[in-house]
């Protein structure tokens, strides 16, 4: 188990030894799109899955078949987005983000060559992408393996149940996942699969 082995690394913690027997060895999909991420982001926040999932399905079927590109999300009406179940504020964030890119303010091609701190920035220009929204797409769309977002309430709520922490505690979280490094966005799926039920 060298340190080229992410799991061997996280099995040193005891707790984390649990969940990857308990869960088997979760794997990466290395299949993503930034912009469609982004948007199915800004849809979920603060809502649970079943509903996020709803009003995703619904946004989709206003376009057909495939993901709209920017510009198609961009010459639809606000009213049309909005009767998805997307608040107002949801409906201009996600307009906000198709005219970045489309302006090409916002070049997502590039975000791949960059530092995890020069993307946080590069999409944070963009009101209403918050930091969580950005280390979300660095999870989960340009794969970085070394993201623990304190932001996420499940992520506080696994470390603090598991951890016997307070979930406001973020100092002692941040403690706790530093042993993870540099596999803490593996570690987070563990900690957000302990979750489910």
């Amino acid at each position: 188990m060298g340190k080229a082995n992410p799991f061997g690394h996280l099995k040193k913690d005891p707790v984390m030894k649990k969940l990857i027997e308990k869960h088997g060895e979760l794997r990466l999909v290395w299949e993503a799109d930034v912009w469609e991420d982004l948007v199915d982001s800004i849809i979920s926040q603060q809502l649970s899955d079943k509903a996020a999932a709803t009003i995703g399905k619904r946004f989709r079927a206003l376009f057909g078949k495939k993901f709209p590109r920017p510009g198609r999300v961009l010459a639809i009406t606000n009213e049309k987005i909005r009767a998805c179940g997307l608040s107002w504020s949801k409906v201009s964030y996600i307009k906000n983000i198709a005219e970045a890119i489309e302006t090409g303010k916002l070049v997502l091609e590039k975000l791949g060559d960059m530092e995890n701190e020069e993307v946080m920035t590069e999409l944070t220009k963009i009101k209403g992408v918050g930091q969580w929204t950005a280390e979300m797409t660095l999870m989960f769309s340009l794969f970085r393996p070394d993201v623990f977002s304190l932001g996420d309430a499940g992520l506080r709520a696994a470390v603090a149940k598991l951890y016997k922490v307070e979930k406001e505690n973020l100092k002692e979280i941040a403690r706790i996942a530093e042993k993870w490094r540099p596999h803490r966005s593996l570690a987070a799926r563990y900690l957000w699969k302990s979750l489910e039920r």
